[in-house]
């Protein structure tokens, strides 16, 4: 039997690796989620933040009102702790849900078996001819409501087998949403790594980044590529693991169905064909079977209302962007700590990157060079070459262009208009301020610069779990309608066969009874008009 709580976690272990832990100035308890030994381990506290200027806490519940259920483990008391995977309490609550199902699973083990039991002490222990009575109205009634109750079981089977197909596409569709989310985040990450090592070997007329910076980008380096190999790996590991998982559930729901099927009309032509041994062998059978079905129907209807009180609980967490919540704090592959860094050296670099190239324009190839040749005399002329804007301010602030200043993105186009002409000894012998080595050397600058901005926000997002929040934005509008939609039909189609069967059984007996009667009737009334024509004859 599968584990409810590894299909639940389905949407939102994979984005995870390790156990992540973030805490906010404003936060007073830890929050942790991770995978450790091969399964799941979730730590997901209530969230409590400050509210007003005098510093009272307050405490925030998701979906509060759609989790307050009975706990069975307090007394039948009223669980009101929200949504809370790793409470106990919360899953006894969730699974009171399906208390109805799992009651009716007890009581049809233990009812149809005590009275299998005692027909069968009776058949054994008082041997003696009952009175048959036969009744046709009797003998109708029972076949046609088998009848009802085989045509029920099939359409059930049909509901069950429509419903797992579609729960398996929905759940893997996403599955690999969320996996496509973690696998562009590795690659965001990778080529983060491959800018800002590019960054380090970048240099313009023998000025490049100090060595301090190197070390710096050295050290994030190895940050970034640590993490981004342990989102890989557990990304691919769960994958793996979630995608067994959902196969054997589609699976056994398949077996499920099929036996259920074939239990279900073996057991109307058995009946109607009269072979008795046969019909009480399905009936024992059978009786195993739906009690089975009746428990897998519960932990189905328990799934769906937790996958429901999931969804509540996301869209809750989305709509309040101003306070943090457990998953708001799980960055979806590297610490905050590491993110920070990330985007500050980032920031440092384009900074660096633009100061030293607009240096270089402004000291060397845009002034007028003495008229002896030397370091800063390679025969420049002609227009001056615009300065790059550089984004950010001497303290890492946004900066806004000026009028005449280039973007980064757009520089190494407008710089090929200034490049010149050069000869042997590399001057310039047309007009021009740029060498071609020059406009390489710049263009591979703003060209990095240009990489780190452009994933600036993607730093960002994952530094403040923007990243995380749209993704469950995403989530909750355009797949949690059809998990929770095709969940239930699961437990409704397990539930209709259940139930069909459940009765099937019970007029298989009703029904091999009152044919038992019908034919024992028969002869009787056979014998009687034979022994009358006997001695009318005499």
């Amino acid at each position: 039997m599968f584990s409810v709580k590894l299909l639940f976690f389905l949407l939102l272990t994979i984005i995870c690796h390790g156990v992540c832990t973030i805490t906010y100035p404003h936060q007073q308890q830890q929050l942790s989620i991770g995978v450790v030994d091969g399964g799941f381990k979730v730590r997901i506290e209530r969230f409590v933040y400050e509210t007003g200027s005098d510093g009272e806490i307050s405490t925030m519940i998701l979906a509060e009102k759609r989790t307050r259920r009975k706990d069975v483990t307090n007394g039948f008391k009223y669980y009101n702790g929200g949504w809370n995977i790793s409470d106990h309490h919360y899953i006894y609550s969730a699974l009171y849900t399906g208390a109805p199902l799992f009651g009716i699973a007890a009581v049809w083990f233990m009812g149809f078996g005590l009275s299998l039991l005692s027909i069968c002490c009776c058949y054994c222990c008082c041997r003696r001819t009952p009175p048959y009575g036969y009744s046709r109205t009797a003998y109708a009634i029972s076949l046609a409501f088998l009848s009802l109750f085989t045509i029920a079981a099939i359409v059930g089977c049909v509901v069950l087998y429509t419903g797992q197909g579609k729960f398996h596409n929905s759940t893997t569709d996403t599955l690999d949403y969320v996996v496509m989310q973690s696998k562009y985040t590795v690659y965001n990450l990778n080529n983060v790594l491959d800018i800002l090592a590019t960054s380090k070997g970048i240099g313009v007329d023998q000025i490049s980044l100090p060595p301090s910076m190197k070390k710096n980008i050295d050290r994030v380096d190895e940050m970034v590529a640590k993490a981004a190999r342990s989102l890989d790996y557990e990304t691919k590991k769960n994958e793996k693991d979630i995608t067994n998982v959902l196969n054997s559930v589609r699976l056994a729901l398949i077996i499920v169905a099929a036996v259920m099927l074939l239990v279900a009309l073996l057991g109307f032509l058995l009946s109607i064909f009269g072979l008795q041994v046969l019909v009480y062998i399905l009936v024992v059978l059978g009786w195993i079977l739906v009690t089975a079905t009746f428990i897998l129907s519960g932990i189905f209807l328990t799934l769906h209302n937790v996958m429901g009180d999931t969804c509540v609980a996301m869209d809750e967490w989305v709509q309040i962007p101003e306070a943090h919540t457990a998953l708001d704090d799980i960055l979806p592959c590297i610490d905050n700590a590491t993110a920070q860094e990330t985007l500050f050296q980032s920031k440092d670099v384009t900074f660096q990157l633009v100061d030293m190239v607009n240096k270089i324009i402004k000291n060397v190839a845009n002034i007028d060079p003495p008229p002896f040749p030397g370091f800063l005399n390679y025969n420049q002329s002609g227009p001056l070459v615009p300065v790059l804007c550089n984004p950010l301010s001497a303290d890492k602030t946004d900066r806004k262009c000026q009028p005449g200043e280039l973007d980064v993105s757009d520089a190494a186009q407008v710089w090929k208009a200034y490049v010149c002409q050069v000869c042997a000894k590399d001057t310039c012998t047309n007009v021009g301020r740029l060498t071609p080595k020059m406009y390489d050397q710049m263009s591979a600058a703003a060209n990095v610069s240009s990489g780190l901005s452009y994933y600036g926000p993607f730093l960002a997002g994952l530094m403040d779990c923007s990243f995380v929040r749209d993704t469950f934005i995403m989530v909750h509008k355009d797949h949690c309608p059809e998990l929770t939609k095709y969940s239930k039909w699961v437990y409704i189609g397990l539930a209709m066969v259940s139930a069909a069967v459940m009765l099937s059984l019970v007029l298989w007996v009703l029904y091999a009874r009152e044919r038992r009667h019908r034919k024992y009737t028969k002869l009787a009334a056979a014998a009687a008009s034979q022994q009358s024509s006997f001695a009318t004859e005499k």
